[in-house]
């Protein structure tokens, strides 16, 4: 799937405007929030922004700059799950638990060294991913894949747990973030 196939899924998932009284993220169109809008330049209504910059700033932020597409050249498989998890938890979160998967799956460190789980994917992320996929094959990816649903699941349930309003969304998380109806 290309980066492009990728935004229009969330922007279809995500759909227009909303403005969510329980919602943190405030005003917000094709999942974009307003900080994230205005970080980029956009200082019009929320409710016109314009989808074109809606994807412009999905490409960004949320796939090269964190360097995602990078990982999924290594693991085609991860493209959905970083992109999509990054969205919703934020690109460090979504990185540390590739990170963190990647630690323990590298056999103590014989397969390949530990990596520093900071939320920064760099080149050492990217030789762990690519020692992972050399000693286990592209099958590895969908390990990862996954082990990184487990996780962001577990951190859904941590939020909804410690602040009773985001209950509002725990079961659309759940449901269609780690792809239970996807």
């Amino acid at each position: 799937m290309t980066i492009d196939q990728l935004i229009d899924e969330v922007i279809a998932r995500e759909g227009g405007y909303v403005n969510h009284p329980n919602d943190r993220g405030g005003p917000t169109n094709f999942g974009i929030t307003q900080q994230v809008a205005r970080a980029y330049g956009f200082t019009g209504d929320m409710k016109a922004l314009p989808r074109s910059t809606a994807a412009a700033i999905y490409k960004e932020r949320y796939w090269t700059a964190p360097k995602f597409d990078q990982i999924a050249a290594v693991f085609p498989q991860l493209a959905h799950e970083m992109f999509d998890t990054g969205i919703n938890m934020g690109q460090a979160t979504v990185a540390k638990f590739v990170q963190r998967v990647l630690n323990v799956c590298n056999r103590g460190a014989s397969d390949y060294p530990d990596i520093t789980a900071d939320g920064q994917i760099g080149r050492m992320t990217i030789a762990a991913a690519q020692g992972l996929k050399s000693k286990r094959g592209s099958a590895a990816g969908e390990v990862l894949r996954k082990a990184i649903d487990g996780l962001q699941a577990a951190r859904y349930v941590e939020i909804a747990e410690n602040n009773k309003s985001q209950e509002d969304f725990a079961y659309g998380w759940l449901a269609n973030r780690i792809g239970v109806l996807a």
